[in-house]
Formats: structure tokens, sequence, C-alpha cells
């Protein structure tokens, strides 16, 4: 009885070609894009352009100055005006010039981001150049390197984030439309008086939606370790497997909860976007949330979308194992069953 309602549900999700293509193509796409759109250098070059003599670069050691090749392109001008209608028509970053001991640096404002990137490299140049004009050695020194190894790139943190939407859209929406879908089509009330246990559907409706996003768990793998995208999985990469089952159960007690209340294939919807949506954007998902507003980290703590995804980057890029694991895990099923219960005091049977 298990295998065939399991092998029902399945047909049927296959056959919904629209559940098909926002439960696994949309947030492909999404991967396959985003990991295209970042798969360079995360650190955009910036670029200057020079007008005469500046002692600050020009003075530069060349070994210093093969250096800034990579983080800066630097091209000579004549025409000062020229280079600033280039600068404010945005086709380049910034003008430079030297007016006596004075260095001017002429930015536009219409980008915070690379303005700042901008000022941060002169400003290091003028600093070099003044500790260099007293004759004395700095009195400390920095040292500045990443905390991943030189592999690390834009991808290894994109994956966890998209893996976890997917798993939550597909966990939660499904369970409440189909618990909705049921009820509307008293497939539930013929369920309750057929001689089938409450127990196997409920175990063949878990089985279908774990198998899903295991599925996905795999496709997504698949495509991020293309050598295009280089996603390099962590030795203890298997560890995402049992975090994405035990995600998928506390997703679907969302779900169960959503479908438990909502009397509308429509309202479910419509409430599975808003659970599912800021879910994502307050979790990290999509961004770090390190430059974010403190009470966004502390509404973000409250999603297990959050949890599920940090682990899944330990676990997948930091290669960080059970100890980051087993944590997740146990908040993620104490989740599922707190709100499973929730639902068990919404459910009905059918809408009489």
């Amino acid at each position: 009885m298990f295998a065939g309602l399991s092998k029902a549900m399945a047909l049927g999700l296959l056959r919904d070609r629209a559940a098909v293509f926002f439960m696994l193509l949309f947030p492909l796409m999404f991967l396959v894009f985003l990991g295209a759109l970042l798969k360079g250098d995360s650190t955009p070059r910036v670029e200057i352009v020079q007008i005469g003599r500046v002692e600050v670069l020009d003075a530069l050691p060349a070994e210093t100055r093969e250096g800034l090749d990579d983080f800066l392109e630097l091209r000579k001008s004549g025409d000062r005006e020229k280079a600033l209608d280039e600068v404010r028509a945005g086709d380049v970053d910034a003008v430079l010039w030297q007016h006596g001991d004075e260095v001017r640096l002429r930015y536009s404002a219409a980008d915070p981001t690379r303005a700042g990137n901008v000022r941060a490299v002169v400003n290091s140049l003028v600093q070099q150049a003044n500790i260099a004009a007293t004759g004395q050695p700095p009195a400390y020194e920095l040292t500045a390197a990443q905390a991943e190894d030189e592999s690390m790139k834009a991808i290894q943190f994109l994956t966890p984030g998209l893996l976890g939407w997917a798993v939550s859209m597909s966990a939660v929406m499904g369970s409440a439309l189909v618990l909705v879908s049921w009820r509307k089509k008293r497939i539930l009330r013929r369920l309750w008086l057929a001689p089938v246990s409450a127990g196997s559907v409920i175990a063949a409706r878990v089985g279908v939606t774990v198998g899903l996003a295991l599925l996905q768990t795999l496709v997504f793998l698949g495509v991020a370790t293309l050598p295009y995208y280089g996603l390099e999985l962590s030795g203890h990469w298997w560890l995402s497997l049992p975090l994405v089952v035990c995600g998928t159960l506390a997703f679907m007690s969302m779900g169960l909860v959503v479908g438990a209340w909502a009397k509308t294939e429509e309202a479910a919807n419509g409430v599975s976007q808003l659970v599912v949506l800021p879910m994502a954007f307050l979790s990290g998902a999509f961004f770090p949330l390190e430059g974010t507003p403190a009470w966004v980290r502390a509404v973000s703590d409250i999603f297990p979308l959050k949890h599920l995804t940090e682990a899944m980057q330990d676990v997948l890029s930091r290669g960080q194992g059970w100890d980051a694991a087993l944590p997740v895990m146990g908040g993620l099923l104490l989740f599922a069953v707190v709100l499973t219960a929730v639902a068990a005091r919404l459910f009905r049977w059918d809408d009489a």
C-alpha cells in the first residue's frame, strides 16, 4: 500500500508541469544564471585616468606597479575636462591629478561601492607615499589573507543558499497545496474511509517530498561542480544529504500549517509565498547578512532556512563536519515536531 501510494503521488507530481517547473527548473535557473554572472573575480578592477605626473603613482617601484594591475587599471591622459566627462558618464571610475603637494581625486557618487573602492585604493597609495617620504620604516605591518583556501569562489556560497531556497519552496508549497486540493476534492475523506492507515498516507507523502528534495540536491551539485562553475566540494559534502532531509521535514511542517488553515488553493499559494520569499531574503539564501541591520539578523534566527543554509555552507564549502551539521539537524527536527503538532490541531478532513 505504501509503495502504491508513493508511486501515485510521484506520478501526479510529474504530470503537473507547472509544479515541476517551479519546484525543479525555476530554482535551477537561478543557479545557472547567477553562477555564470558571478563566476569571475568578485573584486572589480578600478579604472582611473591619470592627468599629467602624479608622484604617488609615478614613483612606485616596478614590482609594486605590477601588483596593482590585479585591481587597478590606470590610463594616462592630458585632457582633464574630457576625463571628468568620462567619469560623469560612468565610462571610468575616477580622475587623478597632482596640484603641488596635493593629490586631487574626482569620482562619481552614482555607484557608492565603486566610489569607496576608488577612495580606498588611492588613499592607500597616498599613505604609502607619505611613509616613504619620512624615510622611516612603518611601525606596524598588516598581513592579510582570506580565511578560506584560494579556490573559494562565489559559487561556493551561492549553491547552498539557492539549494536551501529550492528545497524550502518545494516542501512548503507542495505540502500546503496538496493538503488543500485533497480536502476540496474529498480525497482526504475517501482515504479516511478506505482500508488504509493514516500513517501510510503520511509516510508516502513525506517519502515523495524527501525524494524530490534529494533529487534537487543532486541536480544542483551536479550543475555547480561542472568545470564552468567550479564548485569545490569539501570532504564532508555528503552531510548535505541528511541536512536536506531534516530541512525538508521542517519546511513540510510549515506547509502543513498553511494547508490546514487555508480553505482554497489560491489562499494556500498566497500564504506559502508570504512565508517562503521573506524567509529566503532574510535568511541569507540570496545575499550575506553581515552588512544588514541587527534586527534583520535577529529575525533571521527564527527561520529554519538560515540555519540550513549556514550548515550547508559549512559542510559543502568550509570543510566542517558533524559538529556543524548535528546541532542544525536536531533543531530542524524539533521545529518540524512543533509545527506538525500545530498543524494537527488545525487539521480538518473536509470543508464541512
